[in-house]
């Protein structure tokens, strides 16, 4: 998954990118305009046991690719909105986190206001949505279009205008479709990223900002969630070795790395689940939407076991792990033969039988 940090200068965007990647992207006005990109392994002790059990060659986690998007102008859509260079990188994320500066920085000459960052930035997206919709409708009027596009841009364009994302308006898989060509900003899973100075580190998000957050931008509808963070110590706790620190975090008052807390956010906007595969070779983990049947989660492996998919042997992971191996599964029956329709559930250990 690509998931891109999207702020205004001074908001702390690439110092939260160095906190989840533990790299050193240069932060303050310098590093305004560039583009940023790491990639996380994202922990999962499933596959550590199943590596272990099957004396795998090789452990491969999921990953999550994020970018460190360059900074939208400085006072949002009140004045230039988002760059053609920014909105083209947000475009090529699977979801967005907003960062919304909640500390006082010297070198701005407004205040804090995350309120208003939620708003600006919510409104960046509308607009920036708006434009290729109302220019797509304008040549409907002298071509036919695809069956129902006028209709859904009709639809689009006054939900937009109401300072709606589109995320909320409701629409239908044939309707996500007619869409999908457009690159549309307002209706990918959002994350709110409230960045809080050192001194309010554990204090999580004022219920008066959760309340406005709720109401405005629709922050309890799915695709949609909030999370703080102090981004200057995150990224100082990134810096350490590994092994300092859990006691590091623990002094804080914080139960895990915002790297952690921020991958368990991601999957949950995102929806995704992880299947598993293990052997000699690797062991495996693979993330997948939630609803995904066999035959699309084989093609995850490879394009060759979708196109000659036969079946589905699956064993439930902890039933895996409590019985011992796969034989001792096999024989109390816990391995089960499933079809090209079977819905993969989250820990399911898959072995893909095809033939091409």
């Amino acid at each position: 998954m690509k998931i891109g940090i999207v702020g205004y200068p001074g908001a702390g965007k690439t110092t939260i990118f160095n906190a989840l990647t533990g790299l050193r992207a240069e932060t303050g006005p310098g590093g305004r305009t560039r583009e940023n990109m790491g990639a996380i392994k994202v922990p999962d002790p499933r596959v550590d046991l199943l590596a272990e059990m099957h004396r795998s060659r090789k452990k491969v986690y999921a990953e999550t690719l994020f970018v460190d998007v360059g900074a939208a102008p400085e006072g949002g859509a009140a004045k230039a909105g988002l760059s053609p260079q920014v909105i083209g990188a947000m475009q090529g994320c699977d979801a967005l986190v907003l960062v919304l500066r909640a500390f006082e920085n010297p070198a701005l000459a407004q205040p804090a206001d995350p309120l208003r960052d939620l708003r600006d930035l919510g409104a960046d997206l509308i607009l920036a949505d708006l434009g290729p919709l109302e220019k797509r409708l304008g040549k409907l009027s002298k071509e036919p279009g695809k069956p129902g596009e006028k209709a859904l841009l009709e639809r689009c364009i006054p939900h937009l205008e109401s300072d709606a994302p589109l995320s909320t308006l409701g629409l239908d898989a044939a309707g996500q479709a007619l869409l999908n060509g457009f690159g549309l900003l307002s209706t990918k899973p959002v994350l709110y990223l409230l960045n809080q100075a050192e001194e309010a580190i554990t204090a999580g998000i004022p219920p008066d900002l959760a309340a406005a957050m709720n109401t405005e931008m629709n922050t309890a509808v799915e695709g949609r969630s909030m999370m703080a963070i102090s981004a200057q110590v995150e990224m100082d706790i990134a810096g350490m070795p590994p092994g300092e620190q859990p006691e590091f975090l623990e002094a804080l008052g914080l139960e895990s790395s915002a790297r952690d807390r921020f991958v368990q956010a991601a999957y949950g906007l995102l929806d995704l689940v992880g299947f598993l595969t293990t052997g000699e070779d690797e062991s495996r983990a693979w993330p997948i939407r939630r609803g995904t049947r066999a035959v699309k989660a084989a093609g995850k492996v490879h394009s060759d076991i979708e196109r000659g998919f036969i079946r589905a042997e699956v064993i439930a992971y902890d039933a895996l792990i409590a019985l011992g191996g796969e034989k001792q599964a096999r024989d109390a029956g816990k391995l089960r033969l499933e079809g090209k329709e079977y819905v993969v559930q989250d820990g399911d250990v898959i072995n893909f039988r095809f033939n091409v």
